[in-house]
């Protein structure tokens, strides 16, 4: 969700040397299925911290979406990959529970803009603490400079696939 909280201060495992793991001695699964076994850990970690907080995983990406911008519903269905029934309705049980609220855009009546609620916002930003810390803790092991990598490499691949 966010990279807002600090790192985890958990230690790294005991099998890890003090500068992290040493890269020749792991094996490579190549990039196509290392992302989606990455993909796998961090949605299974995403998966956790929706539950706990009584949300599905597309409702909890929802609420991480909104925390910085207001969305119209079309934009928003893109960015989530969904289609506009489908958004109408993780829209409608959002709103049904207090976290969302639709409001008529001031430049364009026929657009409907999707904002968080103080509710909503709340959860949004404790669940992406505890997403961010968790998240963290999955590379404890690494260096500080093998985290700093990993994400500029993750901001590089992201960079031309932002949709709002």
């Amino acid at each position: 969700m966010s990279d807002d909280a600090p790192p985890t201060t958990e230690s790294a495992p005991a099998s890890a040397s003090p500068s992290g793991p040493d890269v020749a001695d792991v094996a490579d699964v190549g990039i196509a299925d290392g992302l989606a076994q990455l993909s796998f850990l961090v949605q299974g970690v995403l998966g956790k911290v929706a539950a706990e907080y009584g949300l599905s995983v597309i409702q909890l990406r929802l609420l991480g979406v909104l925390r910085d911008r207001e969305p119209g519903m079309q934009a928003l269905a893109r960015h989530l990959g969904l289609d506009k029934s489908s958004m109408t309705g993780l829209v409608d049980r959002a709103e049904r529970r207090g976290l969302v609220r639709r409001t008529a855009s001031p430049h364009d009546g026929r657009v409907v803009l999707v904002s968080l609620t103080a509710e909503g916002r709340e959860l949004a930003r404790t669940g992406a603490a505890d997403a961010s810390r968790r998240i963290h803790a999955l590379t404890a092991h690494l260096t500080d400079a093998q985290r700093t990598q990993l994400s500029l490499l993750t901001s590089a691949v992201l960079a031309d696939h932002s949709t709002i």
